[in-house]
């Protein structure tokens, strides 16, 4: 008894570090009514409260509980029976305390929805005494001085509809405490909003950097897309207009997950589109600087595979680097299947760097597929991934398809695969030789 509100407010704030202790609170305190839905409505409509509950039980007993808009507290509305124990417990004071900052205000409030007060709101102050804090606290709630605490609180009693009484109260101390409380939750709402905000101001950044024009091909259907789980992310792809009839197709994965990947991926981006010129003639040469400034603009342990591609529109020919990326796909227009492996490893990592290139002919009918792991690596409820093997299985059901509509259909055919929530980036580049 000698703590004032304020302390026994502030001791809710030294919870143990989480991990340490299992949670522990007060589940529901039963409130005992006659009738379920009339005390329902008088809770809802005439107090505001929400509704916590209304199930139900396996024994045919229904269970309702309501919340006031603040806190935890949760309170069940009990029906016994006439002849119960229980039921004698309907109109008799209930202990139940609710504070509020602003008696006076929620006293008006409340009497304008009918409800009945015993009395109108009484100012009462206590003077008490403090116990010395405890060796290292940081309790700054009095004064400096300040010997003989007083706080001074306003009290009133109201009724439910079965007579039960509650208080209504408000601590000088406690009323501090609630509109801190309530400053802090306004300024983190604040603050989640702005950067709900910014993130959706960086997604639309982001889109922008994928590829917004298609530079026309004579002998090249083409088409790529970028899903991303969250709303920012290190997934990439890009048509790199290379001049002379030869476009640059480009596929990336950055290590890591959201904001920081995102970064990532605008760096790498820039590198690209920077250096493309000198692609056309020296694209092992265009690839070393790529990973010269990667490398200089990123963390130690930031990396990302990468495949480009170069496709020269007059001779339908194929010049790629596959840097640890993950095979690209090529289907034969005979039905056989050729996979890009890797040529060098990821980008990013280390200064001095190397790279070889492979070169494949293409012929008319032949599709070219590049995809990051988002696509294989999504899982269904056995936790079973898509893997590449459906993926192929899914290209050579839809190869027909003009290269959007078969980029669409694969999404699909994964989405129908994973339907739960999106883990990782799901990008695809289809190229179908014409």
């Amino acid at each position: 008894m000698g703590s004032s509100p304020s302390r026994l407010y502030a001791d809710q704030s030294t919870l143990r570090p989480e991990g340490q202790q299992p949670h522990l609170r007060i589940h529901a305190i039963n409130i005992f009514v006659r009738d379920q839905d009339q005390s329902l409505r008088f809770y809802l409509d005439q107090l505001g409260f929400s509704l916590a509950g209304d199930i139900r039980l396996g024994t045919g007993e229904r269970w309702v509980a309501v919340a006031p808009p603040d806190g935890s507290a949760v309170l069940s509305l009990v029906a016994p029976k006439p002849d119960s124990r229980e039921y004698e417990f309907i109109g008799r004071p209930t202990q139940v305390v609710f504070v509020t900052e602003n008696v006076v205000a929620k006293y008006g409030e409340w009497r304008k929805r009918g409800v009945r007060f015993q009395y109108a709101p009484r100012l009462k102050r206590i003077k008490y005494e403090r116990q010395a804090p405890a060796q290292g606290s940081t309790d700054l709630s009095l004064p400096l001085g300040e010997q003989t605490p007083i706080w001074g609180g306003v009290f009133t009693h109201f009724k439910d509809l079965d007579g039960n009484s509650f208080a209504l109260v408000s601590f000088d101390e406690e009323s501090r405490a609630v509109e801190a409380q309530r400053r802090a939750a306004a300024a983190k709402l604040e603050s989640e909003r702005r950067a709900a905000q910014e993130l959706e101001i960086a997604k639309q950044v982001q889109t922008r950097l994928f590829p917004q024009t298609l530079p026309p091909l004579r002998t090249l259907d083409y088409s790529g897309i970028c899903i991303q789980a969250r709303q920012v992310g290190g997934d990439y792809y890009d048509f790199l207009d290379l001049g002379r009839d030869r476009l640059g197709l480009v596929v990336g994965d950055i290590s890591g997950k959201g904001i920081a990947a995102a970064l990532l991926m605008a760096n790498l981006q820039a590198n690209l589109r920077s250096q493309c010129a000198v692609a056309l003639d020296q694209p092992e040469r265009f690839l070393q600087l790529v990973n010269r400034l990667f490398y200089e603009n990123s963390t130690d342990t930031a990396y990302a595979t990468l495949f480009f591609a170069e496709y020269d529109d007059r001779v339908r020919c194929l010049r790629y680097v596959n840097c640890g990326h993950l095979s690209a796909l090529l289907f034969r227009y005979d039905g056989t299947l050729e996979r890009l492996h890797s040529t060098c490893t990821v980008l990013g990592l280390f200064k001095e760097w190397d790279c070889s290139a492979g070169e494949r002919p293409l012929c008319s009918g032949d599709t070219l597929a590049l995809y990051t792991d988002g696509i294989t690596e999504s899982f269904n409820d056995a936790g079973e991934e898509f893997g590449e093997h459906r993926l192929i299985e899914s290209l050579r059901r839809h190869r027909e398809q003009a290269s959007p509509v078969l980029i669409a259909s694969i999404v699909d055919d994964v989405k129908r695969f994973s339907p739960h929530e999106q883990s990782d980036d799901i990008t695809l580049i289809v190229a179908k030789c014409t």
